[in-house]
């Protein structure tokens, strides 16, 4: 697990981030990769990672590739107005990555993709999402 990110890039980690225990690890210009270690409490009662935790991942991997900036004072948000999210496969590793990339949009809205695999590659759910700049930095 490497870190591609500038270190003056990264924000304090927000309250679920905190809670769910996923790390920013790699931020660039229209492309965002997390990374999720599994843990007990993220399992749904089959004990296989609760579909939400995919979704989670993917629609925030989406909104840090449309919203990355390159400049630590001028920070970029944004807001889902659409998501959908394809269940494909069970994880086997131990950690969840997700890499979205921003495919297009314009000065107001954004298309990004987006993929989960665990630790061994293997393909776990894909996504697809439309996000809306803020024009303001508060939520």
């Amino acid at each position: 697990m490497t870190q591609d990110i500038d270190p003056n890039l990264l924000e304090p980690p927000s309250a679920l981030q905190t809670h769910l225990g996923y790390r920013l690890c790699a931020w660039s210009k229209d492309f965002a990769r997390l990374e999720l270690p599994l843990e007990p409490f993220l399992m749904n009662r089959q004990g296989l990672p609760h579909g939400g935790i995919h979704a989670t991942m993917l629609d925030t991997a989406m909104g840090f590739a449309g919203c990355y900036t390159g400049d630590p004072e001028r920070q970029q948000m944004a807001l889902t107005l659409s998501l959908t999210v394809n269940y494909l496969g069970q994880a086997t590793g131990p950690r969840l990555i997700a890499e979205a990339r921003r495919t297009g949009g314009g000065k107001s809205t954004y298309f990004a993709e987006g993929t989960v695999r665990d630790e061994t590659g293997a393909l776990i759910a894909t996504g697809t999402g439309v996000f809306r700049y803020r024009r303001d930095r508060n939520p």
